[in-house]
């Protein structure tokens, strides 16, 4: 799908040491609570280097969830599509250009862009949830092919959420007064997405039956706002026509 981010990058900080739990009587350290761009970039960073050393599908599945999903076009558990794939001759490259992150740091949003081996290039959309230790695994995994590359940033941009918890009418999935949890909106049929554990972060895929499908990330501002789409995608219909089922 999706070269590498230089070293500079590495060396300077971007890959933050893991919450890790001694062999020993130690305690474990309590889960880190606020949100961490370099975290959240870390993870894609280490993601695409083990595509390059390990292989590109045998890295899609040693960091995704259980139920991960992932776009062939239809939606499927990528880790159920993956057993069945062999890792190419070479792999795709990619490298984060901007993320999201919830205020909580639960949830993660990367988008950046990708290159073949065949010339071919386009962009990819990564989301990323925090496990108990701490790491970051992926949830869902989309993009599409670009006529034209995207433009490399100065920097890689990094936005996330507001973390107010005194709103007097939060919007529905943030977080409510006293700091307890709205309940997050159900999803439709035919579309898979995800919030982060504060609801100050979410994301949603729908594919039509067509196999076109569209992308949503949303983030909470603050101020009881409703949550702001800060990412929107959209992947055409398959040529020739193919149909798809419900995701």
């Amino acid at each position: 799908m999706r070269a590498l981010v230089p070293a500079a990058l590495i060396a300077g900080g971007l890959i933050a040491g893991g919450l890790i739990s001694a062999a020993s009587a130690r305690p474990e350290r309590p889960q880190m609570r606020f949100a961490s761009p370099a975290k959240a970039i870390a993870a894609e960073i280490a993601f695409a280097q083990l595509a390059q050393r390990k292989g590109q599908w045998t890295a899609f599945r040693e960091t995704a969830t259980e139920d991960a999903v992932m776009f062939v076009p239809q939606a499927v558990i990528a880790r159920d599509w993956l057993k069945r794939q062999k890792n190419p001759p070479a792999s795709v490259a990619w490298q984060p250009y901007q993320t999201w992150l919830s205020c909580d740091g639960t949830l993660a949003v990367n988008m950046g862009p990708w290159q073949r081996p065949d010339g071919s290039q386009g962009y990819f959309t990564t989301v990323w949830q925090r496990q108990k230790k701490g790491e970051y695994k992926w949830v869902m995994d989309q993009g599409d092919v670009l006529a034209t590359p995207l433009a490399a940033p100065e920097m890689i941009a990094s936005s996330v959420a507001a973390c107010d918890r005194k709103q007097a009418r939060p919007p529905a999935g943030a977080i409510a007064p006293g700091g307890t949890i709205a309940p997050a909106p159900t999803f439709p049929a035919g579309t898979r997405g995800g919030w982060s554990e504060d609801r100050t972060l979410s994301w949603a895929v729908t594919v039509a039956a067509d196999c076109s499908r569209a992308l949503t990330v949303s983030l909470y501002r603050g101020a009881g706002k409703p949550l702001e789409t800060v990412l929107e995608k959209r992947v055409a219909a398959l040529q020739p026509a193919a149909v798809c089922p419900l995701a």
